[in-house]
This record gives C-alpha cells, sequence and structure tokens, in this order.
C-alpha cells in the first residue's frame, strides 16, 4: 500500500508562483512513476507533470511555467508552479503510478486558486 500526503496550495496572483509538495509512504520503489494531476470545476482530471527514473513528462499548457523534481531519499515530489495563471486554479492531485502490477495511488487533494 502506498500512501501520498500533499501540501502547499493556496491563493496566489496571476504571475505568482507557489511550491507543492507531496510525500509518498509505503511500498515506494523510484522506477515507479510519480506527478501530479489536476481538476477544475466542471472539468475532467488531466494531467500535469509526472516523472519517473527515466525523465519527465509536462501537459503543453504548463511546459516553461512548471518544474517537477523528486527527492528519492525522501519519496516527495515538488511541482515548482510559476507564471500562474488563472486557468491553472483547481483541486492537484499527486499521484503514484506502480508498473508491476498495475496500480494508481492518489493522494487526498490540494487547492490551488489563482485570481487575475
Amino acid at each position: 500500500q502506498v500512501q501520498l500526503v500533499e501540501s502547499g496550495g493556496g491563493l496566489v496572483q496571476a504571475g505568482g508562483s507557489l511550491r507543492l509538495s507531496c510525500a509518498a509512504s509505503g511500498s515506494i520503489f523510484r522506477f515507479n512513476a510519480m506527478g501530479w494531476y489536476r481538476q477544475a470545476p466542471g472539468k475532467q482530471r488531466e494531467l500535469v507533470a509526472t516523472i519517473t527514473s527515466g525523465g519527465t513528462n509536462y501537459a503543453d499548457s504548463v511546459k516553461s511555467r512548471f518544474t517537477i523534481s523528486r527527492d528519492n531519499a525522501k519519496n516527495t515530489v515538488y511541482p515548482q508552479m510559476n507564471s500562474l495563471k488563472p486557468e491553472d486554479t483547481g483541486v492537484y492531485y499527486c499521484n503514484y503510478h506502480q508498473f508491476l502490477p498495475v496500480g494508481d495511488y492518489w493522494g487526498q487533494g490540494t487547492q490551488v486558486t489563482v485570481s487575475s
């Protein structure tokens, strides 16, 4: 089993920055993926960024503004979010994706609100 605890959400003005964090505990393996997804009101949950031992992957909407990093010693993943826009508003969910056997674990979500 895997548990994910998120922190760092809040209210920020457009153009500002936020840094989220997600600490994982349990059966964590470095080759599995960790990442962040978000869900805006009335919309489906969407990918923000993921990181594995092989590299990173970003949604087109956040490329050049967000940077995801991972501290394997702490089993923690950090998205640094810069130049925030009102359309970045939503609930951000941490995800741990296990390749074998296939499985997904989710955090409880943290609210990010960007005011214009």
